[in-house]
């Protein structure tokens, strides 16, 4: 029987890798994706700090500001969203298990089943959301920040991939027994366009830091 998932924001990075590593299905894949995320905002967080109060960047304040308040955000939402994607798991099992003997029990366990899937949608896809929100503030920050840390924006952009495709990975397992065809278009629409941004941002980025030089700060 799986244990109630435990905060993961609360948990040393070895216990949660034991957590992660043992027979239980949760935590699983989908907590795995939204702490890589949270270690992505974590960089973010990094080079922004690493920018802020140089004379170097100072044309980039606001950038960076911004980008630490971003990250901040995000570092939190998505260490919470771990433990929601785990509980989300679990509840979908539970439903699983229903009794579906008699006829309303059926029908009780189905409906278990579509919330509890539409609930295990939902959850990834506030995941890649706020994946989207740190690939966009990673890629604002190419080119006008650390330079000797541009490196780490790129490590970033591989984990927000990651976690926004591992996250995708959930959704797409999840949508078909949801039973809501409306729902399930608007989720793929959704899902697709944050995905081929994220990419999109994520290449900006590895390009800028190929170039190794700054560019003009964002226009107010």
């Amino acid at each position: 029987m799986t244990d109630t998932p435990s905060d993961v924001a609360g948990l040393s990075l070895e216990a949660f890798t034991v957590r992660l590593a043992s027979s239980d299905p949760t935590p699983g894949g989908g907590s795995a994706a939204a702490v890589a995320g949270s270690l992505a905002a974590s960089l973010l967080a990094m080079v922004a700090g690493l920018s802020q109060g140089r004379p170097k960047y100072a044309a980039y304040e606001k950038t960076l500001a911004r980008a630490l308040a971003v990250a901040a955000d995000a570092r939190r939402r998505l260490l919470v969203l771990a433990d929601d994607d785990a509980r989300a798991y679990d509840a979908f099992s539970a439903a699983l298990k229903l009794p579906r003997e008699a006829p309303d029990e059926i029908a009780a366990r189905g409906a278990a089943l579509h919330s509890a899937a539409r609930h295990a949608t939902e959850i990834p896809l506030e995941i890649i959301r706020a994946c989207r929100l740190v690939a966009a503030e990673l890629e604002a920050l190419a080119g006008r920040s650390n330079l000797n840390a541009s490196s780490d924006l790129t490590v970033g952009t591989l984990l927000v991939e990651a976690a926004a495709r591992g996250a995708a990975a959930n959704i797409l397992v999840n949508l078909p027994s949801v039973g809501d065809p409306p729902f399930e278009g608007a989720t793929m629409r959704e899902l697709t366009g944050h995905l081929e941004l994220i990419e999109d941002l994520a290449s900006q980025v590895r390009e800028r830091v190929g170039r190794g030089k700054l560019r003009d700060p964002e226009e107010a």
